[in-house]
């Protein structure tokens, strides 16, 4: 009876293994008939609609929208690039390209003004300051083309010439300028120099090919100077490089330390980032600003030395973004930025946010309570968290500003006046000694009077849409004589909006003007002068580091 009792227990693990071993080739077929069902009902419809459609069948038009859908329902990264789109990929990938180095104005029948050319460019080599006026590019007038076109005719292969016509700002002469185009880099340290005697401050905008070594390059110069304590400003990076970033956390920390690590569906996704050199300083404080700009490998940095006790996170929560793409290539020369893996940080967090939807206007990670998140440790027993996003160790509030502010920058009218200012004033001070007067600012008001832009207050939009609400409701007629006084009460002119944000605006018109004269670091400077969540970050408590 035993012995039947094990022949038939033999008989059963023996079916329930061919049972696996057949189930797994089972799923792959399942997989792959599904896809090849769907392909094949793709290329029906697309047949029979060539075959029947009453119009001409938009086919680029309706297979680019269907590409770009069928991509938006897995993740906002990945991507289809076709071969004409290879230039915004590079430009997207390295910040590089082909041209003369000039961020350009142009309104509609009106010639390209030069807005502001970038520090070491063709453009400043060859003399175009702002305020100049392009006529005409290798012969073609620009009264005719749109601003795109514009910039196209002006962007080329580096080593080759573009001639333009030129009106000088200062002096009205028309003059024949050829420029040699060069490849542009737009930098990923915008700015590195000392705070005062002890702090030394970086602002890395992006991680591109060859940051990391520039970073080190930066540390060593700020220490020659005196450094005692590092500002790392990832705020607003949006990321690139994987590797870049690693590189960047092995300057602070001993080798062989692990940074990051990714997993995926495939073997090759599956891997650990350490470090491979010896530090530059193990020691030296250091603060990492971020805020809900901060993403992709300005997370890996800023959770890796958190996780390993080696900085002091400030600022406000990052963005969120945990997911690694690769570039994989396509029939016809297009190109596939496709979600490959999940990055965690030492602890063994990811900071891709738990779902899509729940997100902030700017894209940012929304709020996630505690109870749906997991608790992590730092190599010191700090307790940490994931759900999305870096959550600084300390917090401190992002500046808020008036409606009327951003009306002014988006609308562009501060830039405006910027060119405008630049075309009457030949020089400025040095920028430590730029400040724009109260006589200056009247001037400002002046202009900007002139100029279209929504200058309602937050308030007045918000009574606008209540009015229409009770409109819609049949209410308004009823309560004419409560909204006739609320109106008048919340009602204020251009001008005198514009006097009320006065320390608002000066510092924004401040960083424009300085930027047309003394170029992108002086921008910066002016920023730094304003900075208030930089001065709050200076005096905060830092943790201990090495623990």
């Amino acid at each position: 009876m035993e012995d039947m009792k094990i022949s038939r227990y033999i008989v059963i693990m023996a079916v329930a293994a061919a049972a696996m071993f057949v189930a797994q080739p089972t799923l792959a077929q399942s997989k792959g008939f599904k896809l090849g069902q769907w392909t094949e009902i793709h290329h029906g419809i697309v047949k029979e609609l060539n075959r029947s459609y009453v119009d001409t069948l938009p086919v680029n038009r309706i297979m680019r929208a269907g590409i770009d859908a069928m991509l938006e329902e897995l993740d906002p990264y990945t991507i289809y690039i076709p071969e004409e789109e290879n230039e915004d990929l590079q430009m997207m990938l390295s910040k590089t390209y082909g041209g003369i180095g000039a961020i350009i104005h142009k309104k509609k029948d009106e010639n390209v003004i030069i807005n502001e050319p970038y520090a070491g460019s063709p453009a400043q080599k060859y003399g175009l300051v702002c305020g100049d006026e392009i006529i005409a590019i290798d012969g073609v007038p620009t009264k005719g083309l749109e601003s795109k076109e514009s910039s196209e005719r002006m962007k080329g292969k580096p080593g080759t010439t573009v001639v333009f016509k030129v009106k000088k700002v200062r002096t009205g002469d028309t003059l024949d300028i050829p420029v040699i185009r060069e490849r542009i880099h737009f930098p990923d340290i915008e700015y590195a120099d000392m705070l005062d005697d002890t702090t030394g401050y970086i602002l890395q905008s992006g991680f591109t090919e060859n940051v990391s070594n520039e970073i080190k390059h930066k540390v060593q110069y700020l220490k020659d100077k005196g450094m005692k304590r590092l500002v790392l400003d990832l705020r607003g990076n949006g990321g690139g490089l994987m590797g870049e970033a690693v590189n960047i956390v092995s300057l602070f920390v001993p080798k062989g330390s692990l940074i990051v690590s990714s997993k995926g569906n495939t073997p090759d996704s599956v891997r650990e980032y350490r470090t491979t050199t010896e530090p530059v300083d193990t020691e030296i404080p250091i603060i990492v600003l971020i805020d809900s700009g901060s993403a992709s490998s300005s997370e890996i940095v800023a959770g890796a030395l958190q996780d390993l006790d080696r900085a002091t996170i400030m600022g406000k929560r990052s963005y969120g973004k945990g997911l690694v793409q690769s570039i994989r290539p396509l029939p016809y020369n297009g190109q596939m930025k496709v979600t490959t893996a999940k990055y965690y940080t030492p602890s063994g967090r990811c900071v891709q946010a738990i779902d899509y939807s729940n997100r902030n206007e700017d894209g940012s990670v929304g709020h996630i309570p505690d109870s749906l998140t997991k608790e992590f440790r730092t190599a010191g027993g700090r307790v940490v968290r994931d759900g999305g996003g870096i959550t600084p160790d300390v917090e401190i509030a992002v500046p808020s500003y008036s409606r009327l502010v951003y009306s002014l920058v988006l609308g562009g009218v501060i830039d405006q006046y910027a060119i405008d200012f630049a075309r009457r004033h030949a020089s400025i001070p040095a920028v430590d000694d730029f400040h724009f007067s109260d006589e200056d600012f009247e001037d400002f008001i002046k202009f900007a009077k002139t100029q279209e832009f929504d200058y309602r207050s937050s308030a007045k939009t918000y009574y606008d849409k209540m009015k229409k609400e009770l409109e819609d409701d049949g209410l308004a007629e009823a309560m004419a004589d409560e909204l006739k006084a609320l109106e008048k009460a919340l009602e204020m002119d251009k001008e005198r909006f514009i006097r009320l944000k006065k320390d608002e605006i000066i510092p924004f018109i401040e960083e424009e003007i300085a930027t047309r004269y003394w170029f992108q670091e002086a921008g910066v400077k002016v920023r730094l002068r304003y900075d208030e969540q930089l001065k709050k970050a200076l005096k905060a408590k830092m943790i201990s580091i090495n623990k």
